[in-house]
């Protein structure tokens, strides 16, 4: 059975919720996509880019929340990659519950060196799934003997870490139009040690399956711009319900394919330089954060020249229609593709 036949099972009202109640989250489990890029041996699907880029678009297209809460906390179990392997083996073998990162990409606290480890403390915000995470990742400038530690540039020294859940006080702060299940809370972590075994650089790894070896920012940018194509197809979908000139969705329809023919290319190009042996060269890198960028402006773009004309419904909040463009111009707060 396809993905798309097997999120039918899901009740659109058990989606349009603050959070994600206990049936939505057993999905989740069952599918055991929090686990789409841990490799199989630890419990994971062990996905290529490729397929896991289109089944992330799918659950984007499904329901925003959905997708962004899969791409962001199975994006944060992608630092798998980045832990050695007696700590992914403490964590990922036999879990009481299905594992599941995230955090903050934001480098808001600090980690004071220890013997043997760290004492972080720190308010971190945007922590995505906050109520449904095992574990929470998150930045932090290192201290040693009280003070600031900084590279040969004159930058802090950062490093990374994954704490249990149980170190962590949620706050309760996501307020926004759209995205709402996605409960991308703020949190508290006040003097708790780490072993230095959890903490991580995002360049360092320690496991040689295929997707660990993708440029982080280059895997950030690809599964964060699946979403946007999924709402914005999406949007179409039902823009197409409602508008009875139906040419004037032509273009967008257009600007989509464009972008789902581009993933492709670039994920088959991706795969293909890894399977060589070959690091991804910084053209690469750097065009396709720009041909995400331009990708999501457009859209973007496009959907608030359309939105007058769908009339009330587009406005009215019980709408399928306006739960998609609240979730969409949500996610264009993110600051991967914005230009403040």
């Amino acid at each position: 059975m396809i993905l798309q036949e097997r999120m039918h099972k899901l009740n659109t009202s058990d989606l349009n919720q603050e959070v994600f109640n206990e049936n939505v989250l057993n999905w989740i489990s069952q599918e055991n996509l929090w686990n789409l890029w841990v490799p199989q041996s630890h419990g994971g699907l062990e996905m290529s880019l490729s397929k896991g880029l289109e089944k992330l678009k799918c659950l984007a297209q499904y329901d925003g929340s959905l997708g962004w809460t899969v791409t962001l906390c199975s994006g944060a179990n992608f630092f798998f990659g980045n832990l050695k392997k007696e700590t992914v083996d403490a964590v990922f073998l036999n879990p009481k519950t299905p594992v599941c990162f995230g955090g903050s990409g934001g480098v808001f606290g600090t980690a004071e060196k220890k013997d043997g480890g760290y004492v972080l403390s720190g308010v971190w915000k945007y922590a995505t799934g906050a109520p449904y995470l095992t574990h929470f990742t998150l930045s932090a400038k290192i201290i040693d003997n009280g003070v600031p530690l900084v590279d040969k540039d004159g930058a802090p020294v950062v490093r990374s870490f994954v704490i249990d859940k149980d170190a962590v006080e949620i706050i309760p702060d996501w307020n926004t139009m759209g995205l709402k299940a996605t409960a991308t809370h703020s949190f508290k972590v006040n003097n708790k040690w780490v072993d230095a075994s959890y903490s991580f650089i995002y360049q360092e790894r320690y496991h040689e399956h295929p997707i660990f070896k993708i440029h982080f920012a280059v895997f950030a940018d690809l599964t964060l711009w699946v979403n946007y194509i999924g709402m914005a197809t999406h949007f179409l979908e039902e823009a197409k319900q409602v508008l009875m000139d139906k040419s004037r969705l032509d273009y967008f329809g257009i600007l989509i394919e464009k972008a789902n023919i581009k993933v492709k290319e670039y994920a088959l190009k991706i795969e293909n330089e890894i399977r060589l042996g070959h690091d991804l060269p910084e053209i690469w890198i750097k065009e396709i954060h720009q041909e995400a960028s331009d990708s999501v402006k457009t859209f973007s773009e496009t959907i608030i020249n359309i939105f007058p004309l769908l009339g009330i419904r587009a406005c009215s909040e019980s709408q399928k229609l306006n739960q998609i463009f609240r979730d969409y111009f949500t996610a264009t707060q993110h600051h991967i593709f914005s230009r403040k």
